[in-house]
């Protein structure tokens, strides 16, 4: 940026200092002040720091055309520091009032940032974390925003908020997850990192626009929470000696599947930690990391930086691992890969989204693995769900529960899978084999008292009886 390019800003005697102006965080963060506004233009001021999506963001924020001139950071730095010094930073407020543009695309300040605001998102995450929530939503409505915790699998409202503090909440969560407080058109994710006790927790952050403003979720991440063994996950006994049996052979693939929100994560984590020993290598590629395993080399994908599944996989086959967990495989590619690693040596944990066990070998091969190969390493599934579990006294519920069911391989069903056997082949086989389907679980742990019917049918499809 050449030096003759430079305007001072002393020339500019009217300031805005009300709804108009940027955040006072936005200013200091980016090197971007609004510096005059009339009828036909805003001119903005920018420094040599101003990122370039920062300047496409701010044309694209103004209903108005905007001027950009250039500003020397050191001078916005000292005229700040001024207006801090002569507390302007309490008089640039957010005005609850429509501007040219509407509501939703108020000019916030500092608001974001005073008492009132910051104790009500600090209220709500350490209120959702101390309940157990896995979850929080922060959602914008015509009249009022809604706070809603799920806990157990079920979405409970715990707080109305009005419409017009909405706005600040919002700005509040993007500075705490070093988000763009001024981007609401699109679709934002980020990471808040809190303390509560001792135990520290995870906040991963997605935001979106939505009618009436925009959707906050924060999911909940645990880093200590996570059940240390199978059994407190609720497997029958015949279901944990067949995945023990699985995590005893030495390479090939194990999957679990179910939809988002069954506790794959977890049970593959439960997992992890009966192979943990000073013997083997383990690595796991996680999206994110959830909960830490002592023992376990844990990578978190980044695709912003095309760090996905597969690209760090074949990185990480080049460090001897004896164990490697993938968090998901969402592509071919992937999958490839995975079943390479469990080809050569590796045994291979990771995810599929299918509604049973059996259906993993369709699913593969529309992935593009050949049959022989899915016969070759495929050593076992589990597919699960989640239901609330009922106290002693069976009056409540407390806590949630795994219904699944777990399949191992064998020679006749390698046998079927080569010769092109349906879904529907390979399911009379492990019937008839014996196998404990998601179905029949679920009435064996209804039977004993863990949980209800009603409750299971939320996640169960029955046969009639």
């Amino acid at each position: 940026m050449a030096a003759e390019s430079f305007i001072s800003i002393e020339n500019f005697p009217d300031i805005p200092e009300d709804s108009r102006q940027y955040p006072a965080e936005f200013i200091e963060a980016n090197g971007a002040l609004v510096l005059a506004v009339s009828e036909k233009v805003i001119t903005v001021g920018i420094t040599e720091k101003t990122p370039p999506d920062i300047i496409a963001t701010i044309s694209s924020f103004h209903s108005q055309p905007v001027t950009f001139v250039n500003v020397q950071q050191m001078e916005l730095s000292s005229w700040l520091g001024r207006k801090f010094g002569e507390g302007t930073k309490d008089k640039i407020k957010s005005e609850n009032k429509k501007t040219q543009n509407n509501e939703d695309t108020m000019l916030l300040d500092k608001l974001a940032n005073d008492a009132p605001t910051v104790n009500m998102v600090n209220s709500i995450c350490i209120d959702a974390i101390r309940s157990g929530a896995s979850d929080i939503h922060i959602e914008a409505g015509s009249t009022h925003a809604r706070v809603r915790y799920r806990i157990d699998g079920i979405l409970q409202t715990v707080r109305i908020i009005e419409s017009g503090r909405f706005a600040a909440v919002s700005s509040r969560v993007k500075i705490m997850a070093n988000l763009n407080i001024l981007e609401k058109r699109l679709p934002q994710d980020g990471r808040i990192t809190v303390t509560v006790g001792k135990e520290t927790v995870d906040l991963r952050v997605s935001i979106i626009p939505i009618a009436y403003g925009e959707s906050i979720v924060m999911r909940i991440l645990g880093k200590s929470s996570a059940p240390q063994n199978l059994e407190s996950l609720g497997f029958s006994e015949k279901q944990l000696l067949q995945i023990r049996s699985m995590l005893a052979i030495p390479h090939g693939l194990i999957l679990v599947t179910g939809p988002t929100g069954s506790g794959k994560t977890t049970t593959l984590n439960a997992m992890l930690r009966e192979l943990v020993s000073d013997e083997i290598k383990i690595i796991s590629i996680e999206d994110p990391v959830e909960f830490l395993v002592d023992g376990v080399d844990q990578i978190q994908i980044n695709d912003q930086i095309n760090l996905g599944f597969d690209t760090i996989l074949r990185r990480v086959l080049r460090q001897d691992p004896n164990v490697i967990m993938i968090g998901e495989i969402r592509d071919k590619s992937t999958a490839e890969l995975a079943v390479r690693a469990a080809l050569t040596g590796h045994l291979v944990l990771s995810t599929l989204h299918t509604n049973d066990a059996v259906s993993v070998i369709p699913r593969l091969i529309n992935m593009g693995i050949e049959p022989y190969l899915i016969a070759s390493v495929l050593k076992g599934a589990i597919a699960q769900r989640l239901v609330r579990k009922c106290t002693d006294d069976r009056k409540s519920f407390k806590g949630r529960i795994i219904i699944s069911e777990t399949f191992t391989m064998d020679a006749a069903m390698e046998n079927i899978i080569l010769n092109g056997a349906s879904e529907e082949e390979l399911s009379s086989y492990l019937l008839k084999r014996g196998m404990v389907f998601l179905e029949d679980d679920a009435r064996n742990k209804i039977n004993a008292g863990f949980t209800t019917k009603e409750e299971a049918e939320r996640e169960i499809q029955f046969t009639e009886e």
